[in-house]
């Protein structure tokens, strides 16, 4: 968020956490399992038969950011699997193997893991750079691609070295650079931190309490707070170093899979003229889909919409 703008405190209506059992495995039109994969082992929601879709979440959330998406896919003839990131969620929290790489990895791992050959992969956030990335080393695991709120890690990296406004939006993630603070920062007051990131990053769509009540407490699974921002210790720290750089060589690959871009217009986090033009790195079809007034977190502010345009796509690429 930019330096100027403070965190929105959560809302009255916010209850906080609740006075309920929580748990990372919620009852709903999905089953839960674990799965092996790269070396660790990893939660997956899943709901319908068909076609893969993987969707993989970004910060601060788990695969529960994608309860709308499973319920449409599955409706609309497709095996939708919410996976759970290396750190977060219920899947292993490891000592290592929080670059890029390896996390992109995780996700094609648990591709053939689910005993597929091919995927639909869907990415937001910190995710959707993973997609990007997944896109690059394993293409022929990547039926088609859906990234959502972020830019390719190139055009990433030039904006954090060149573009201020973009640096101002990423005021967190320099804040993530420090040792210890931030992991306890997160974790205060109930996680009351990771709401107040929640309501900044929204457009007029806020996201419901139970939403900022489930993010709050999955923050706090002890180590989820490290875990989960040394992805982007990695991102800043890298640059100058030469596996940053070896990586940023890397993506010049063209992504040979049909790829769906969608940004919100409204997003204070990855700016939309900083994820504008990430066509240049694909060979394939490649649409861009520029959302009005939302923000950060479209598959949640407009579900409907964005189920739609999503399901939509993965059936054109079906074949």
């Amino acid at each position: 968020m930019p330096l100027d703008q403070k965190p929105v405190p959560a809302p009255a209506s916010d209850p906080g956490p609740a006075d309920t059992a929580w748990t990372v495995r919620s009852d709903g039109p999905w089953t839960h399992r674990d799965l092996a994969a790269n070396g660790a082992r990893f939660h997956i929601a899943e709901a319908g038969e068909g076609p893969l879709v993987l969707l993989v979440h970004g910060w601060p959330e788990y695969w529960w950011a994608w309860r709308h998406q499973l319920t449409a896919l599955a409706e609309s003839g497709f095996r939708a699997v919410a996976l759970d990131l290396r750190g977060m969620g219920g899947s292993d929290r490891t000592p290592r193997g929080y670059d890029p790489g390896n996390l992109a990895l995780d996700i094609t791992g648990v591709i053939r893991s689910l005993g597929e050959r091919r995927a639909h992969l869907v990415g937001h956030g910190s995710g959707g750079s993973l997609a990007w990335v997944a896109a690059v080393m394993r293409p022929s695991v990547i039926q088609s691609l859906t990234v959502v709120s972020a830019a390719h890690p190139r055009q990433l990296r030039r904006s954090l070295l060149t573009d201020r406004r973009q640096i101002a939006a990423f005021d967190h993630v320099l804040g993530f650079q420090r040792p210890w603070i931030p992991e306890r920062r997160l974790v205060a007051d109930d996680g009351a931190l990771v709401a107040e990131y929640l309501n900044a990053w929204t457009g007029p769509n806020r996201l419901p309490p139970e939403a900022l009540r489930a993010y709050r407490q999955a923050i706090q699974i002890p180590s989820t707070a490290h875990c989960s921002i040394e992805p982007y210790r990695w991102l800043l720290r890298s640059m100058a170093r030469p596996d940053g750089i070896q990586f940023a060589r890397r993506m010049k690959k063209p992504i040979a899979a049909p790829t769906l871009h969608i940004q919100g217009a409204a997003d204070p986090v990855v700016l939309s003229h900083t994820a504008l033009g990430a066509g240049e790195y694909v060979s394939a079809p490649y649409r861009w889909r520029l959302l009005p007034e939302v923000g950060h977190f479209p598959h949640e502010e407009v579900p409907e919409q964005f189920s739609a345009e999503l399901t939509s796509w993965v059936r054109e690429h079906k074949a």
